[in-house]
């Protein structure tokens, strides 16, 4: 990216901050309504050593998902370009996990798994999984017809042929997914954690007061959760 293709957008970006500062300003809109950039500038940096660990939190969370996100989905594209039948057995499960809403299934996701930084997890890889997955299987299935049957001529196996041809023409089509899932884990992980709580130590208060309301039950409601 040159130096002049930034002139553009800052400009843009300097004349949206500016235009919204002055609408707060001119309109006098309390702060707790919609706060403009020059009192949301003061408070990260009063509030920075408070945010940054929690900044941290939800970095290493997003991160990790993007890399369980890569691993499974890498492999997964690998066995469905490899078998029609794995790929026509197992490719609507994702399909239904990657439409399913994360914010309907985190509660459950929290209640289910005691450790709320792995619950967190899972919830931001369901979000990142699929855009992996649906790409590479695409780049991976995209090889040229042509090419296909030089390989076969030439009596190359179906791994050389996967090692050599398939998976250096997906690498675009990876790449592509991966730019998405990155945006996606981040967001999954925000979605949790408002979900949980809060980033940092207050995020398992929720899951801590539902295992506080359930140990008070009665004997006979315990015995049937359980």
């Amino acid at each position: 990216m040159k130096p002049q293709d930034a002139i553009a957008p800052g400009i843009v970006g300097l004349a949206v901050l500016g235009g919204w500062e002055g609408l707060v300003r001119h309109y006098a809109v309390p702060s707790y309504v919609l706060p403009g950039p020059v009192a949301i500038g003061q408070a990260l940096v009063a509030d920075w050593p408070l945010l940054a660990g929690s900044l941290l939190v939800t970095l290493r969370i997003a991160l990790l998902a993007l890399l369980l996100a890569v691993s499974l989905g890498g492999l997964l594209a690998v066995a469905f370009a490899q078998s029609r039948w794995v790929e026509r057995a197992f490719f609507p499960y994702a399909v239904v996990l990657q439409v399913t809403p994360v914010v309907a299934i985190a509660p459950l996701i929290l209640i289910w798994v005691d450790d709320v930084t792995v619950s967190l997890l899972i919830c931001a890889w369901i979000v990142a999984f699929f855009p992996v997955l649906s790409n590479t299987v695409l780049g991976l299935n995209s090889a040229d017809r042509n090419h296909l049957e030089l390989f076969r001529l030439y009596g190359a196996s179906r791994w050389q042929t996967l090692w050599l041809l398939r998976l250096p023409g997906a690498l675009p089509y990876f790449l592509a997914g991966l730019r998405v899932a990155g945006g996606l884990a981040l967001i999954g992980a925000v979605v949790a954690e408002f979900v949980a709580g809060a980033g940092g130590p207050a995020r398992a208060w929720p899951s801590a007061s539902w295992k506080r309301a359930t140990s008070s039950r009665s004997p006979a409601c315990s015995r049937r959760w359980r």
